[in-house]
């Protein structure tokens, strides 16, 4: 398959936000650990630092503080600071087996907001109808080629 190369990368939980319907992102994830005290206070402090520090390096997108439905992502090409620094979150995800994923793409939709080191695009996410069985339907194609 060759070497892939993305342009965004984004780190999210399980859990779907209920205005974009796509997995929160870190720092959501993160605060719900805060706010729920599972995590320990040291831990806590750990998190309140590395946010402050994204508060005061990187743009708050408005649409982000309007919680209108979008996602944002860090650009790859520029993301060497800022992953370095969101790193200790990551670890704290592992550190309470909280199930986490690094999502990658070319293609996160409208984009509508745009700096130096993020994205915030649109979600479009469509639910549709799952295939019953795959198999069915590589059969039943290739009878259809005979």
């Amino acid at each position: 398959m060759g070497h892939l190369k993305f342009k965004y990368v984004r780190i999210q939980g399980r859990n779907l936000a209920s205005n974009t319907m796509i997995g929160k992102g870190i720092f959501s994830v993160c605060w719900e650990l805060v706010r729920n005290d599972t995590m320990e206070e040291e831990d806590a402090m750990l998190f309140r630092e590395i946010d402050a520090w994204f508060a005061d390096n990187l743009p708050w997108p408005p649409q982000c503080r309007k919680q209108e439905a979008v996602a944002c992502w860090f650009k790859v090409e520029n993301t060497d600071e800022m992953m370095k620094m969101i790193r200790p979150a990551i670890w704290l995800l592992e550190k309470y087996n909280h199930p986490y994923y690094l999502v990658y793409t070319n293609s996160p939709g409208e984009i509508v907001y745009e700096d130096k080191y993020q994205i915030c695009a649109k979600t479009d996410i469509r639910i549709e109808n799952v295939t019953s069985s795959w198999y069915e339907e590589s059969t039943s194609a290739l009878k259809n080629e005979e």
